[in-house]
């Protein structure tokens, strides 16, 4: 079984921000894959169902990203997946132009107070995560501010695009592994 988390704030003010990519490939894979994402548990919400085959819970936590940790380390807990290879997390990411996927098997927060919260509850940094690009913040603009902002009409096509290659992302990591993964997303988007 596979945890698919993706990582936003709850609450409709927060919906279509950069912070919330997260949020936005878990509705893209539960529309993909005619899963309702609606049960109100472990501080997420969730919903479950298959993805490439294998069972696997779609997760939104709702504690607000920095405490995103929380609702992990509870699913975690219940479901009793092997974090390190069953684990997938969905972030926003700062250092990559919009539409740019990263994916990763282990590695530091990065300064992303969702993913440092995540691995302070786990206790370590392994754990296959697909950082989304979101665009790096403007001159003289807060981060804050930046990372709660939305996008651009054309920021938003191109992270439509990369939202669609996201779950594409996922359906590999599961049928596949991380590193075919790795290999067919992170250089199709750094060739872009």
């Amino acid at each position: 079984m596979y945890i698919i988390v993706g990582l936003g704030n709850p609450g409709k003010d927060y919906e279509g921000t950069r912070h919330n990519v997260g949020f936005d490939v878990i509705d893209k894979i539960a529309e993909q894959e005619n899963i309702s994402v609606i049960e109100k548990k472990h501080k997420a919400i969730i919903g479950k169902g298959v993805v490439a085959g294998e069972k696997c819970i779609l997760a939104k936590p709702q504690t607000f990203m920095n405490l995103s940790g929380e609702s992990v380390r509870q699913l975690i807990d219940y479901y009793k997946v092997d974090e390190t290879a069953e684990l997938i997390v969905i972030s926003d990411d700062i250092s990559l132009e919009v539409g740019m996927l990263r994916i990763r098997k282990k590695g530091s927060a990065g300064g992303h107070n969702g993913l440092k919260n995540i691995i302070a509850h786990l206790g370590h940094d392994t754990f296959i995560r697909i950082k989304m690009g979101v665009g790096g913040k403007p001159d003289g603009r807060d981060l804050v501010g930046h990372v709660l902002g939305h996008f651009s009409k054309q920021d938003r096509e191109n992270l439509e695009e990369a939202v669609t290659q996201a779950a594409d992302a996922v359906r590999m990591i599961i049928s596949e592994d991380a590193d075919k993964a790795m290999n067919a997303f992170n250089r199709k988007n750094v060739e872009k």
